[in-house]
Protein backbone atom coordinates (compact mmCIF):
# COMPACT_ATOMS: atom_id res chain seq x y z
CA UNK A 1 0.00 0.00 0.00
CA UNK A 2 1.48 3.45 -1.14
CA UNK A 3 2.07 6.01 1.92
CA UNK A 4 4.80 8.58 0.78
CA UNK A 5 4.42 11.12 -1.76
CA UNK A 6 7.73 9.94 -3.54
CA UNK A 7 6.53 6.75 -4.56
CA UNK A 8 4.09 8.04 -7.36
CA UNK A 9 7.13 9.19 -9.51
CA UNK A 10 7.79 9.67 -11.75
CA UNK A 11 5.68 12.03 -12.80
CA UNK A 12 6.92 12.97 -16.16
CA UNK A 13 8.10 10.52 -18.37
CA UNK A 14 11.38 10.58 -18.95
CA UNK A 15 14.00 9.70 -22.27
CA UNK A 16 11.10 9.84 -24.69
CA UNK A 17 11.83 12.79 -26.99
CA UNK A 18 9.34 11.14 -29.66
CA UNK A 19 6.81 12.26 -27.28
CA UNK A 20 6.96 15.59 -27.93
CA UNK A 21 6.60 15.00 -31.54
CA UNK A 22 3.95 13.16 -30.92
CA UNK A 23 2.24 16.38 -28.93
CA UNK A 24 3.47 19.01 -31.82
CA UNK A 25 1.35 16.77 -34.47
CA UNK A 26 -1.76 16.63 -31.79
CA UNK A 27 -1.28 20.68 -31.34
CA UNK A 28 -1.28 21.26 -35.27
CA UNK A 29 -3.79 19.19 -36.18
CA UNK A 30 -6.12 20.03 -33.26
CA UNK A 31 -5.86 23.77 -34.65
CA UNK A 32 -6.67 22.81 -38.38
CA UNK A 33 -9.74 21.13 -37.57
CA UNK A 34 -13.14 22.65 -38.70
CA UNK A 35 -11.50 26.19 -39.93
CA UNK A 36 -14.18 26.00 -42.82
CA UNK A 37 -16.44 25.78 -40.26
CA UNK A 38 -18.55 28.96 -39.64
CA UNK A 39 -18.17 30.12 -36.04
CA UNK A 40 -22.20 29.39 -35.31
CA UNK A 41 -21.73 26.26 -36.82
CA UNK A 42 -18.80 25.29 -34.97
CA UNK A 43 -20.81 25.64 -31.67
CA UNK A 44 -23.44 23.74 -33.13
CA UNK A 45 -21.44 20.79 -33.60
CA UNK A 46 -19.99 21.21 -30.34
CA UNK A 47 -23.04 20.90 -28.86
CA UNK A 48 -23.41 17.90 -30.61
CA UNK A 49 -20.01 16.26 -29.37
CA UNK A 50 -21.07 17.03 -25.63
CA UNK A 51 -23.90 14.56 -26.06
CA UNK A 52 -21.40 12.13 -27.82
CA UNK A 53 -18.71 13.12 -25.36
CA UNK A 54 -21.89 11.83 -22.48
CA UNK A 55 -22.14 8.87 -24.44
CA UNK A 56 -18.96 7.44 -24.52
CA UNK A 57 -17.45 8.68 -21.18
CA UNK A 58 -20.40 6.88 -19.42
CA UNK A 59 -20.01 3.36 -21.70
CA UNK A 60 -16.19 3.26 -20.75
CA UNK A 61 -17.91 2.83 -17.22
CA UNK A 62 -20.15 0.54 -18.78
CA UNK A 63 -23.45 2.20 -19.13
CA UNK A 64 -24.89 2.60 -22.43
CA UNK A 65 -27.56 5.44 -23.32
CA UNK A 66 -28.06 6.00 -27.01
CA UNK A 67 -27.69 9.36 -28.06
CA UNK A 68 -30.96 9.87 -29.04
CA UNK A 69 -32.31 8.57 -25.94
CA UNK A 70 -29.77 11.47 -24.17
CA UNK A 71 -31.49 14.03 -26.07
CA UNK A 72 -34.85 12.84 -25.27
CA UNK A 73 -33.49 13.64 -21.62
CA UNK A 74 -32.76 16.68 -22.54
CA UNK A 75 -36.16 17.52 -23.31
CA UNK A 76 -37.53 15.71 -20.56
CA UNK A 77 -38.53 12.96 -22.25
CA UNK A 78 -37.48 10.47 -19.83
CA UNK A 79 -38.24 6.48 -20.12
CA UNK A 80 -40.70 5.05 -18.59
CA UNK A 81 -38.04 1.99 -17.34
CA UNK A 82 -36.52 3.22 -13.87
CA UNK A 83 -33.13 2.11 -14.97
CA UNK A 84 -32.98 3.23 -18.24
CA UNK A 85 -34.25 7.18 -16.87
CA UNK A 86 -31.66 6.79 -14.14
CA UNK A 87 -28.92 6.48 -16.77
CA UNK A 88 -30.46 8.96 -18.69
CA UNK A 89 -29.69 11.03 -15.80
CA UNK A 90 -26.64 10.25 -15.66
CA UNK A 91 -25.88 11.34 -19.34
CA UNK A 92 -27.40 14.47 -18.38
CA UNK A 93 -25.29 14.85 -14.97
CA UNK A 94 -21.74 14.56 -17.49
CA UNK A 95 -23.45 17.41 -20.06
CA UNK A 96 -23.89 19.62 -17.09
CA UNK A 97 -20.54 18.96 -15.87
CA UNK A 98 -18.69 19.58 -18.62
CA UNK A 99 -20.60 22.66 -19.11
CA UNK A 100 -19.91 23.84 -15.79
CA UNK A 101 -16.27 23.33 -16.34
CA UNK A 102 -15.84 25.45 -19.47
CA UNK A 103 -17.96 28.14 -17.76
CA UNK A 104 -15.57 27.99 -14.78
CA UNK A 105 -12.49 28.05 -16.60
CA UNK A 106 -14.15 31.12 -18.20
CA UNK A 107 -14.30 32.60 -15.35
CA UNK A 108 -11.59 32.04 -13.45
CA UNK A 109 -8.52 32.55 -15.91
CA UNK A 110 -6.40 31.81 -12.92
CA UNK A 111 -8.10 28.91 -11.35
CA UNK A 112 -5.78 25.66 -10.61
CA UNK A 113 -7.04 23.29 -12.25
CA UNK A 114 -4.87 20.27 -10.49
CA UNK A 115 -5.88 21.49 -7.23
CA UNK A 116 -7.47 19.35 -4.91
CA UNK A 117 -10.22 21.71 -4.43
CA UNK A 118 -10.75 21.58 -8.07
CA UNK A 119 -10.46 17.88 -8.48
CA UNK A 120 -12.89 17.34 -5.53
CA UNK A 121 -15.36 20.33 -7.08
CA UNK A 122 -15.83 18.00 -10.57
CA UNK A 123 -16.82 14.75 -8.09
CA UNK A 124 -19.38 16.61 -6.41
CA UNK A 125 -21.14 18.59 -9.55
CA UNK A 126 -21.31 15.15 -11.27
CA UNK A 127 -22.51 13.07 -8.20
CA UNK A 128 -24.88 15.41 -7.10
CA UNK A 129 -27.16 15.49 -10.08
CA UNK A 130 -26.86 11.09 -9.90
CA UNK A 131 -30.27 9.60 -8.57
CA UNK A 132 -29.50 7.80 -5.06
CA UNK A 133 -29.54 4.38 -7.32
CA UNK A 134 -26.43 5.60 -9.20
CA UNK A 135 -24.91 7.18 -6.14
CA UNK A 136 -24.32 3.24 -4.40
CA UNK A 137 -20.93 1.10 -5.11
CA UNK A 138 -21.12 -2.46 -4.15
CA UNK A 139 -17.74 -4.23 -2.71
CA UNK A 140 -16.92 -7.49 -4.70
CA UNK A 141 -15.54 -9.26 -2.00
CA UNK A 142 -17.69 -8.79 0.35
CA UNK A 143 -21.33 -7.49 -1.20
CA UNK A 144 -21.04 -4.45 1.43
CA UNK A 145 -23.04 -1.64 -0.19
CA UNK A 146 -21.67 1.80 0.24
CA UNK A 147 -23.30 5.24 -0.61
CA UNK A 148 -21.28 7.62 -2.36
CA UNK A 149 -20.97 11.19 -1.46
CA UNK A 150 -20.82 13.64 -3.56
CA UNK A 151 -16.72 15.56 -3.46
CA UNK A 152 -15.89 13.19 -0.62
CA UNK A 153 -12.34 11.71 -0.75
CA UNK A 154 -12.64 7.82 -0.12
CA UNK A 155 -12.04 6.81 3.64
CA UNK A 156 -11.35 3.29 3.25
CA UNK A 157 -8.51 1.21 0.73
CA UNK A 158 -9.45 0.41 -2.58
CA UNK A 159 -7.84 -2.15 -5.10
CA UNK A 160 -8.07 -1.46 -8.84
CA UNK A 161 -7.29 -4.43 -10.78
CA UNK A 162 -3.78 -5.50 -9.34
CA UNK A 163 -3.35 -1.72 -8.46
CA UNK A 164 -3.54 -0.86 -4.74
CA UNK A 165 -4.54 2.98 -4.15
CA UNK A 166 -2.50 5.10 -1.67
CA UNK A 167 -3.90 4.83 1.72
CA UNK A 168 -7.25 6.79 2.52
CA UNK A 169 -5.18 8.82 5.18
CA UNK A 170 -2.55 10.21 3.00
CA UNK A 171 -4.72 11.02 0.14
CA UNK A 172 -4.41 15.01 0.82
CA UNK A 173 -0.93 14.54 1.03
CA UNK A 174 -0.91 12.78 -2.61
CA UNK A 175 -3.45 15.46 -4.29
CA UNK A 176 -1.57 18.11 -2.89
CA UNK A 177 1.84 16.66 -4.93
CA UNK A 178 -0.21 16.46 -7.81
CA UNK A 179 -1.53 19.64 -7.85
CA UNK A 180 2.05 21.30 -6.63
CA UNK A 181 3.71 19.21 -9.93
CA UNK A 182 0.98 19.95 -12.60
CA UNK A 183 -0.19 23.23 -11.36
CA UNK A 184 -1.06 25.08 -15.22
CA UNK A 185 2.15 26.89 -16.27
CA UNK A 186 4.80 24.59 -15.22
CA UNK A 187 5.97 23.86 -18.10
CA UNK A 188 6.90 25.08 -21.45
CA UNK A 189 6.78 24.41 -25.03
CA UNK A 190 5.13 21.06 -25.57
CA UNK A 191 5.64 19.44 -22.61
CA UNK A 192 2.51 20.61 -21.28
CA UNK A 193 0.66 18.14 -23.23
CA UNK A 194 2.43 15.84 -22.06
CA UNK A 195 1.89 16.52 -18.53
CA UNK A 196 -1.83 16.72 -19.10
CA UNK A 197 -1.60 13.41 -20.77
CA UNK A 198 0.60 11.85 -17.60
CA UNK A 199 -1.80 13.69 -15.17
CA UNK A 200 -4.47 11.80 -16.59
CA UNK A 201 -2.78 8.85 -15.45
CA UNK A 202 -1.42 9.70 -11.95
CA UNK A 203 -5.02 10.72 -11.08
CA UNK A 204 -5.96 7.73 -11.59
CA UNK A 205 -3.30 6.19 -9.65
CA UNK A 206 -4.36 8.03 -6.87
CA UNK A 207 -8.11 6.53 -7.11
CA UNK A 208 -9.29 9.30 -4.28
CA UNK A 209 -12.78 8.55 -4.73
CA UNK A 210 -15.13 5.42 -3.78
CA UNK A 211 -16.24 5.67 -7.21
CA UNK A 212 -16.39 7.86 -10.09
CA UNK A 213 -12.75 7.92 -10.69
CA UNK A 214 -12.66 7.34 -14.15
CA UNK A 215 -15.06 10.49 -15.01
CA UNK A 216 -13.62 12.85 -12.96
CA UNK A 217 -10.23 12.19 -14.45
CA UNK A 218 -11.79 12.36 -17.99
CA UNK A 219 -13.24 15.84 -17.34
CA UNK A 220 -10.46 16.97 -15.72
CA UNK A 221 -8.45 15.80 -18.87
CA UNK A 222 -10.87 18.13 -20.69
CA UNK A 223 -10.55 21.20 -18.32
CA UNK A 224 -6.90 20.79 -19.09
CA UNK A 225 -7.18 20.60 -23.24
CA UNK A 226 -9.30 23.66 -22.66
CA UNK A 227 -6.93 25.70 -20.49
CA UNK A 228 -3.67 24.84 -22.67
CA UNK A 229 -5.33 25.69 -24.60
CA UNK A 230 -5.57 22.69 -27.10
CA UNK A 231 -7.29 24.71 -30.36
CA UNK A 232 -9.98 22.51 -31.79
CA UNK A 233 -10.76 20.65 -29.17
CA UNK A 234 -14.48 20.32 -28.96
CA UNK A 235 -14.43 19.46 -31.82
CA UNK A 236 -13.31 16.09 -30.79
CA UNK A 237 -13.23 14.56 -27.46
CA UNK A 238 -10.57 11.89 -26.19
CA UNK A 239 -13.66 9.90 -24.58
CA UNK A 240 -15.27 8.22 -27.73
CA UNK A 241 -11.50 7.28 -28.86
CA UNK A 242 -10.32 6.00 -25.19
CA UNK A 243 -14.49 3.79 -24.89
CA UNK A 244 -13.63 2.63 -29.04
CA UNK A 245 -10.33 1.57 -27.40
CA UNK A 246 -11.79 0.43 -23.67
CA UNK A 247 -9.57 -2.95 -23.62
CA UNK A 248 -6.03 -1.15 -25.02
CA UNK A 249 -6.89 1.94 -22.63
CA UNK A 250 -7.26 -0.12 -19.63
CA UNK A 251 -4.22 -2.12 -20.19
CA UNK A 252 -2.25 0.91 -20.50
CA UNK A 253 -3.21 2.12 -17.46
CA UNK A 254 -1.96 -1.00 -15.98
CA UNK A 255 1.32 -1.05 -17.78
CA UNK A 256 1.65 2.56 -16.09
CA UNK A 257 0.33 1.19 -12.49
CA UNK A 258 3.21 -1.25 -12.19
CA UNK A 259 6.49 -0.59 -10.07
CA UNK A 260 9.79 0.10 -11.53
CA UNK A 261 11.31 -3.16 -13.52
CA UNK A 262 15.30 -2.46 -13.07
CA UNK A 263 17.97 0.14 -13.48
CA UNK A 264 16.88 0.86 -16.68
CA UNK A 265 13.27 1.03 -15.92
CA UNK A 266 13.50 5.54 -14.71
CA UNK A 267 14.75 6.51 -11.38
CA UNK A 268 11.28 6.71 -9.93
CA UNK A 269 9.22 4.57 -7.61
CA UNK A 270 7.19 3.49 -10.91
CA UNK A 271 7.69 2.23 -13.89
CA UNK A 272 8.87 5.15 -16.46
CA UNK A 273 8.84 2.77 -19.65
CA UNK A 274 4.96 2.06 -18.57
CA UNK A 275 4.25 5.74 -18.41
CA UNK A 276 5.90 6.38 -21.86
CA UNK A 277 3.69 3.89 -23.59
CA UNK A 278 0.64 5.10 -21.71
CA UNK A 279 1.21 8.41 -22.94
CA UNK A 280 2.06 6.98 -26.50
CA UNK A 281 -1.50 4.98 -26.33
CA UNK A 282 -3.14 8.11 -25.21
CA UNK A 283 -1.53 10.76 -28.41
CA UNK A 284 -2.48 7.94 -30.52
CA UNK A 285 -5.91 7.73 -29.90
CA UNK A 286 -6.10 11.44 -29.90
CA UNK A 287 -4.91 11.38 -33.39
CA UNK A 288 -7.06 8.93 -34.48
CA UNK A 289 -10.30 10.95 -33.15
CA UNK A 290 -8.85 14.21 -34.66
CA UNK A 291 -8.45 12.36 -38.20
CA UNK A 292 -11.57 11.06 -38.01
CA UNK A 293 -13.08 14.36 -37.49
CA UNK A 294 -11.19 16.13 -39.95
CA UNK A 295 -13.03 13.81 -42.52
CA UNK A 296 -16.43 14.36 -40.95
CA UNK A 297 -16.32 18.40 -41.45
CA UNK A 298 -14.99 18.38 -44.84
CA UNK A 299 -17.30 21.00 -46.27
CA UNK A 300 -18.25 18.89 -49.54
CA UNK A 301 -18.86 15.80 -47.65
CA UNK A 302 -20.90 17.61 -45.15
CA UNK A 303 -22.86 19.67 -48.02
CA UNK A 304 -23.50 16.00 -50.21
CA UNK A 305 -24.91 14.36 -46.71
CA UNK A 306 -27.31 17.06 -46.17
CA UNK A 307 -28.51 16.87 -49.70
CA UNK A 308 -28.70 12.44 -49.11
CA UNK A 309 -30.24 13.22 -45.86
CA UNK A 310 -33.26 15.43 -47.46
CA UNK A 311 -33.39 13.22 -50.04
CA UNK A 312 -33.97 9.90 -47.80
CA UNK A 313 -36.66 11.97 -46.18
CA UNK A 314 -38.64 12.69 -48.97
CA UNK A 315 -38.62 9.29 -50.06
CA UNK A 316 -39.63 8.21 -47.01
CA UNK A 317 -36.48 5.81 -46.81
CA UNK A 318 -35.81 7.16 -43.11
CA UNK A 319 -38.21 7.82 -40.78
CA UNK A 320 -39.10 11.52 -39.73
CA UNK A 321 -38.53 12.50 -36.01
CA UNK A 322 -42.22 13.31 -35.28
CA UNK A 323 -45.12 11.68 -36.29
CA UNK A 324 -47.72 13.08 -38.76
CA UNK A 325 -44.96 15.08 -40.29
CA UNK A 326 -44.99 15.27 -44.47
CA UNK A 327 -42.00 14.21 -46.04
CA UNK A 328 -39.28 16.91 -46.77
CA UNK A 329 -39.47 19.39 -50.05
CA UNK A 330 -36.53 19.84 -52.14
CA UNK A 331 -36.36 23.40 -50.69
CA UNK A 332 -34.78 21.95 -47.26
CA UNK A 333 -31.85 20.92 -48.98
CA UNK A 334 -31.03 24.67 -50.11
CA UNK A 335 -32.25 26.15 -46.58
CA UNK A 336 -30.03 23.07 -44.48
CA UNK A 337 -27.06 23.80 -46.98
CA UNK A 338 -27.16 27.85 -46.31
CA UNK A 339 -27.69 27.91 -42.64
CA UNK A 340 -24.38 25.30 -42.13
CA UNK A 341 -22.45 27.70 -44.58
CA UNK A 342 -23.60 30.99 -43.01
CA UNK A 343 -24.28 30.41 -39.94
CA UNK A 344 -27.13 32.92 -39.43
CA UNK A 345 -29.66 33.77 -42.62
CA UNK A 346 -32.72 35.77 -42.31
CA UNK A 347 -36.21 34.51 -42.75
CA UNK A 348 -37.47 35.82 -46.14
CA UNK A 349 -33.95 35.16 -47.03
CA UNK A 350 -33.57 31.64 -46.91
CA UNK A 351 -37.08 31.07 -48.41
CA UNK A 352 -36.29 33.47 -51.15
CA UNK A 353 -33.07 31.43 -52.28
CA UNK A 354 -35.02 28.30 -51.81
CA UNK A 355 -37.38 29.00 -55.00
CA UNK A 356 -40.34 28.10 -53.45
CA UNK A 357 -43.64 30.18 -52.90
CA UNK A 358 -43.70 32.48 -50.35
CA UNK A 359 -46.34 30.61 -48.36
CA UNK A 360 -44.82 27.03 -49.14
CA UNK A 361 -41.23 28.08 -47.83
CA UNK A 362 -42.75 29.37 -44.42
CA UNK A 363 -44.62 26.50 -43.66
CA UNK A 364 -41.22 24.10 -45.13
CA UNK A 365 -39.45 26.73 -42.65
CA UNK A 366 -41.91 25.89 -39.58
CA UNK A 367 -41.15 22.43 -40.32
CA UNK A 368 -37.67 22.43 -39.94
CA UNK A 369 -37.77 24.44 -36.79
CA UNK A 370 -40.22 22.10 -35.19
CA UNK A 371 -37.67 19.19 -36.09
CA UNK A 372 -34.86 21.31 -34.33
CA UNK A 373 -33.05 20.76 -37.92
CA UNK A 374 -32.87 24.82 -38.10
CA UNK A 375 -32.36 26.80 -35.23
CA UNK A 376 -33.82 30.34 -34.25
CA UNK A 377 -33.14 32.81 -31.11
CA UNK A 378 -36.96 34.35 -31.49
CA UNK A 379 -40.12 33.63 -33.60
CA UNK A 380 -38.98 35.96 -36.57
CA UNK A 381 -34.87 36.34 -35.73
CA UNK A 382 -32.85 34.62 -38.16
CA UNK A 383 -32.12 30.78 -38.23
CA UNK A 384 -28.89 28.45 -38.10
CA UNK A 385 -28.69 25.03 -38.05
CA UNK A 386 -29.40 22.79 -35.82
CA UNK A 387 -28.18 19.20 -35.56
CA UNK A 388 -30.70 16.96 -33.48
CA UNK A 389 -28.95 12.90 -33.01
CA UNK A 390 -31.97 12.14 -35.09
CA UNK A 391 -29.85 13.49 -38.50
CA UNK A 392 -26.49 13.72 -36.65
CA UNK A 393 -26.10 10.04 -37.78
CA UNK A 394 -26.60 10.92 -41.16
CA UNK A 395 -24.67 14.09 -41.03
CA UNK A 396 -21.60 12.88 -39.47
CA UNK A 397 -21.41 8.52 -40.27
CA UNK A 398 -19.67 6.09 -37.39
CA UNK A 399 -20.04 9.02 -35.03
CA UNK A 400 -21.99 7.01 -33.14
CA UNK A 401 -23.85 3.73 -33.25
CA UNK A 402 -26.96 3.64 -34.73
CA UNK A 403 -29.82 3.37 -33.15
CA UNK A 404 -31.03 0.06 -31.63
CA UNK A 405 -27.80 -1.28 -32.89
Amino acid sequence: MYQRISQMEPLLPDGSPDLEDLAREVVSRSAALGGQLHPVTRDAVVELLRIINSYYSNLIEGHSTHPIDIERAMRQDYAGDPAKRDLQLESLAHIHSQRAVEARLRDEPDLNIASPDFIVWLHRIFYEQLPPGLRRVRNEASGEVVDVLPGELRRREVVVGRHVGPEATTLPAFLDRFASFYRPGSFHGLAPLVAVVASHHRLMWIHPFLDGNGRVARLYTDACFYRLPLTGYGLWNVSRGLARRRNEYMAALTLADAPRRNDYDGRGNLSNEGLVKFCRFFFDVCLDQIGFMDGLLRLDGIIARIKGYVDMRMARLIPAPLPNLPPLKPGATYMLQEAFLRGHVARGEIIRGSGMAERTGRLLLGQLLSEGLLMSDSPKGAVRIGIPTNMAGHLFPDLYPKWGS
